[in-house]
């Protein structure tokens, strides 16, 4: 479209051609203020448009711009920023803007391991500085800015963990058969060559140390690898997608189980279950009090999106977490995102009188394969609030039937001789109970 311009004198209309296009602002992750707009005629002349606004046809000089100067130098925000990284335990000296850094994290200091699990990002401006630490147990995250009363007009968007994904081979990750002294403990768990071989698990050697390599694949491909040596300690392959660990073996399955770790998973196959899945990162310490991330942010849980076509297909999900309280919370946060309604929870058998078997592996050492199986079929339906089953009112309505609470004895009918086989609080009692049951069912 073209610009009209008419003067109140007979004049001939000027036509000039539109802009092209309109300077725009750079997309941060913090929306500052802008500064005081410039308007889009700023390098035109009204002389070159032959047009005059004072008497005599006096030409005005075009008005010159002068952008504000920066508040603080950009290195000067640097200084600033990496003072208050540094009294944090973070050393940001070597990072440049816009770019993400990983290092140790200050207050898990990478667990055991010693994993640099902390991300880091600087704003292009120098602005401000996010962090956060992807180790499960840890989670430690913030951010902090250069002035403490710059304003942010907007949303602070959450970091995302920087992921270049490597492709990996077991050649370039100098993975070995197993040694028969590592056969011989899976042969202590119960976990038979035939498992071992089916499900690709090899070895690796670290200076004279030797640890356990469960390769995850998909579609028969090496997407990552977990490792476990003798002390139990657990580190996995850097910069790799996560998935489900036997992920292949749910492929179109209408019933899948899922355990919390890899030898759970092979003495899931000792008792005839290959349909099962493992997660790579362990359990919570408790369940989460937030409501559920988006799939951007729900990063702990980012193997159940990354495997979300096997799991959609599933009508029941049976959840075979270890049974300690980060096991259950585990549960509850698979449940949360899976939903409860095609959820089932496994229950397992005793030990002694006093506690249960803690996982799958455990079970299958101690009861065997039988008793193992026998813990999957006997899978209850996951708890769903508002929803009760007869069972669960059992044990209460029996014990009032046989008076076995002695605040609830009854009152008599009347006739001493009837009251030794009935009173009116166990038909009132019975009633009642139905009517809850009845209600709740509704």
């Amino acid at each position: 479209m073209s610009l009209h311009i008419s003067s109140h004198i007979s004049t001939p209309v000027l036509k000039t051609q539109a802009l092209n296009s309109v300077p725009t602002c750079s997309n941060f992750i913090f929306n500052a203020f802008p500064a005081k707009p410039i308007s889009i005629f700023t390098n035109l002349s009204l002389k070159t448009c032959a047009i005059s606004s004072t008497p005599n046809g006096t030409v005005v000089n075009s008005v010159k711009v002068v952008k504000p100067e920066v508040e603080v130098q950009s290195d000067n925000k640097l200084i600033i920023l990496n003072e208050k990284l540094m009294k944090l335990g973070i050393d940001s000296g070597h990072c440049n803007p816009g770019e993400y850094y990983g290092m140790l994290c200050p207050k898990c200091k990478g667990g055991d391991t010693g994993e640099q699990t902390l991300s880091l990002f600087i704003t292009k401006d120098g602005d401000a500085a996010l962090w956060t630490c992807f180790r499960a147990e840890c989670g430690w995250k913030g951010s902090t800015q250069t002035l403490p009363n710059k304003s942010s007009n907007g949303k602070m968007y959450k970091i995302a963990k920087p992921k270049e994904i490597r492709q990996l081979t077991e050649q370039r990750l100098d993975l070995q058969p197993l040694c028969s002294e590592i056969r011989a403990y899976f042969s202590e768990r119960m976990i038979s060559e035939e498992t071992l071989q089916r499900n690709l698990v090899m070895q690796k050697t670290y200076g004279d140390q030797i640890a356990i390599a469960f390769t995850y694949r998909r579609n028969g491909k090496l997407i990552s690898c977990k490792y476990r040596d003798v002390n139990k300690k657990f580190w996995q392959e850097s910069n790799t997608e996560k998935i489900l660990y036997g992920v292949d073996d749910i492929r179109g399955a209408s019933e899948i189980i899922i355990v919390e770790g890899e030898m759970d998973k092979l003495a899931m196959e000792e008792a005839g279950f290959r349909n099962c899945v493992s997660v790579p990162d362990g359990a919570p310490p408790s369940v989460s009090k937030n409501s559920l991330p988006s799939k951007e942010e729900d990063l702990k849980y980012q193997y159940l999106w990354n495997c979300r076509e096997y799991l959609e297909k599933a009508s029941r999900i049976i959840l075979a977490t270890d049974g300690d309280q980060p096991g259950q919370a585990l549960a509850e946060e698979l449940a949360r995102r899976l939903g409860r309604e095609r959820c089932w929870k496994v229950k397992w058998p005793k030990k002694d009188e006093n506690s249960h078997f803690k996982d799958a592996n455990e079970v299958l050492m101690f009861r065997g394969p039988e008793v193992l199986r026998g813990a999957i079929e006997n899978a209850e339906v996951y708890p769903i609030k508002g929803l009760f089953s007869f069972a669960d009112f059992f044990d209460e309505i029996n014990a009032y039937y046989y008076q076995t609470l002695s605040y609830q004895l009854g009152v008599s009918t009347g006739w001493k001789a009837l009251d030794q086989y009935y009173n009116v609080s166990t038909i009132c009692i019975l009633q009642v109970a139905l009517i809850c049951l009845i209600k709740s069912g509704s």
